[in-house]
């Protein structure tokens, strides 16, 4: 049991979870768009979200990001580091009309935790824009990506499933800011610092209309289709209601950061059933 708890440890930490949960919701758009799933694409997502969130969670505690001070996170640097040099493998072999979408994704992603102002504040310092970047640039991976390779363009089918994915992640990510009220600098500017986590839920639940009106657009008026729309719309509404100020890290690392892998898994039978 204490291998199995620090290997669970390990996979959250380590990002592993997430990035399963960025592929997962890539998988999901491509089924979305009717284009097949490129493996180099799912490649350089899944280790590159490795490498992107280790870098945002950990940097504070390195030394120019090379020599970290917690003998915990030095297997997660030694991860880090391959997951970079698979990630830039996988990179190679992606067509360069990908490159231009990755590179500006990219540089929002670094500049996200590298301080690049007078007064040394990074973009997530930023009072308010912290949760519309990082749903911009998972947008940017999991729905603008594919597009792209597949010369898709800014269709109506695209924007849609570009703005429903973006509602989606800005309900995924209040239960953390929620959790982590206590901890947030106040010049972050979440929606819990600015509105109570009360209030805050109500507008998560607002967000999970409009996910639901947006799914029903899209999806159609199909009886089987209403009724995974529905549960899903049931499953972010529980979500929501049971996060709390405090809570433990794993109720969002790992169920909340799984929602995405869920409705792959679910969506993919639905698929065979319909």
């Amino acid at each position: 049991m204490l291998i199995f708890r620090r290997l669970f440890r390990f996979y959250i930490n380590a990002s592993i979870h997430v990035a399963l949960a960025v592929i997962s919701l890539y998988a999901l758009n491509a089924q979305n768009l009717n284009i097949s799933i490129n493996v180099h694409v799912t490649g350089f997502l899944f280790f590159a979200t490795i490498v992107c969130y280790n870098f945002v969670k950990y940097e504070v505690e390195a030394d120019k990001y090379l020599v970290v001070a917690k003998p915990s996170h030095k297997p997660i640097q030694v991860l880090s580091f391959l997951a970079f040099g698979i990630s830039l493998y996988f990179l190679f072999l992606l067509p360069l009309q990908l490159w231009i979408v990755i590179g500006i994704l990219t540089v929002i992603s670094a500049l996200y935790a590298i301080p690049f102002l007078p007064s040394s504040r990074n973009l997530r310092s930023l009072g308010g824009l912290k949760v519309f970047l990082v749903a911009l640039v998972w947008v940017g991976f999991t729905v603008v990506l594919p597009a792209a390779e597949h010369q898709l363009g800014f269709s109506e089918q695209v924007l849609l499933l570009g703005i429903q994915n973006f509602v989606l992640i800005l309900i995924l990510i209040l239960p953390f800011e929620i959790r982590d009220l206590e901890y947030d600098k106040p010049e972050l500017r979440t929606l819990p610092q600015r509105f109570g986590v009360s209030n805050s839920k109500y507008i998560g639940y607002v967000l999970c209309l409009s996910y639901l009106g947006l799914r029903l657009i899209s999806d159609g008026w199909d009886s089987k289709r209403m009724m995974y729309s529905l549960a899903v719309f049931g499953l972010l509404v529980a979500a929501l209601y049971f996060t709390k100020e405090g809570q433990s890290k794993y109720y969002t690392s790992f169920w909340i950061e799984g929602i995405p892998i869920f409705l792959l898994l679910v969506d993919s039978t639905m698929d065979k059933l319909i």
